[in-house]
């Protein structure tokens, strides 16, 4: 006879040998790093209306050694637990992605059941590939750093290159920020008819195509020429412009430069007004002040990124929250269920109900 007490006891190794469905786990936890706090007690709040019950970041402690070591302890009991890390591996993009890997190992150490990183932003994903002799694959590398610190599953979003997925020997959950921005732009414009998608580059082509399909708008692209890397030479808009408000769509917004001659070009092309919807603002450098003085009249990123000070000052910086689909995507991961059923807008509204109402 086994008493209830043994059973609770037996339930993670009847898991590991599949004698139970997945939706009978324990229930989730949440721990964080410091890239993103504000991220994290976001999706925990939502997670928390949700499940109609409370969840909270578990309790530990991250710092710094004089020679800046990272130092992690975990205060609560993990033994047999579903854990999720929340980091995002955003500047500084070393020590955040350090701080993700010695928390897995500290989770493994302390036989948490299962371990997956929440990581919204996905630093080292634009060094997807060899693009001169002598160079690193980087996000290929730290696919394997993740793998081998013990995480075994990874939710993300917007990934700079989707092959990064293949890139992983682990179950790799790559959420899209286009149902968001779709389901933004309808709420605040409003007549799509005049509304134009613009793909910056011609490799951004499907991302931009994907919004003006969701939302029923013309697609436009700016092919820029480089002289040199980081220096846009001479931009030309395929497409007529004239007369339309455009939305330049990209996963990553860095130093402004590119995002910023863009709008500029739109507009001597006739452009009545410039947007833009971007899923990673990193912002560095001289970005907010160049967004500032831009022609652009309103860039929308997501909070995949913990914004700076100066981001959240800036009267032409607006920030959609992440949350509500990142809180759902890891119930669902938790619960054993669909996570593609998140692409579609019309899942989202619900998610999203209430957010629009004031904006």
């Amino acid at each position: 006879m086994i008493s209830e007490g043994n059973a609770n006891l037996l339930l993670p190794t009847a898991l590991k040998l599949g004698y139970l469905p997945m939706n009978t786990m324990v229930e989730p936890k949440l721990i964080s790093g410091n890239s993103n706090q504000t991220l994290s007690k976001a999706i925990a709040k939502r997670m928390s209306l949700l499940r109609g019950s409370p969840v909270k970041l578990i309790d530990a402690r991250i710092e710094r050694f004089n020679d800046q070591e990272i130092f992690i302890e975990v205060y609560d009991n993990v033994r047999g637990e579903d854990m999720f890390i929340i980091q995002s591996t955003s500047n500084p993009a070393n020590d955040n992605l350090m701080e993700l890997l010695i928390m897995a190992d500290a989770l493994r150490r302390s036989s948490a059941q299962r371990i997956t990183a929440v990581i919204p932003y996905f630093g080292y994903a634009r060094q997807d590939r060899r693009t001169k002799a002598r160079t690193p694959i980087s996000a290929k590398l730290v696919a394997n750093l993740i793998a081998e610190a013990g995480i075994e599953r990874v939710l993300t979003m917007d990934l700079h290159a989707t092959q990064i997925q293949g890139f992983f020997d682990i179950p790799v959950d790559n959420l899209y920020a286009a149902p968001i921005f779709a389901l933004d732009v309808i709420n605040n414009f409003k007549d799509i008819k005049d509304v134009m998608v613009i793909s910056p580059d011609v490799g951004g082509t499907a991302r931009a195509r994907e919004l003006a399909k969701r939302i029923g708008a013309d697609m436009a692209i700016v092919d820029k020429r480089r002289n040199t890397p980081g220096e846009v030479a001479e931009m030309t808009v395929i497409g007529d412009v004239s007369g339309r408000k455009c939305i330049i769509v990209d996963d990553i917004c860095d130093t402004a430069g590119t995002l910023c001659k863009a709008a500029d070009t739109l507009i001597e092309k006739g452009a009545t007004e410039v947007h833009s919807y971007i899923t990673h603002g990193v912002l560095s450098g001289p970005a907010v002040e160049r967004i500032t003085k831009s022609s652009m009249k309103q860039l929308v990123i997501t909070d995949s990124i913990e914004a700076t000070p100066e981001v959240a000052a800036c009267d032409k910086i607006r920030i959609v929250p992440t949350a509500p689909l990142l809180a759902q995507a890891t119930l669902n991961i938790a619960n054993g269920t669909s996570v593609s059923s998140l692409f579609d807008e019309g899942t989202l509204e619900p998610i999203y109900e209430g957010y629009y109402e004031g904006h």
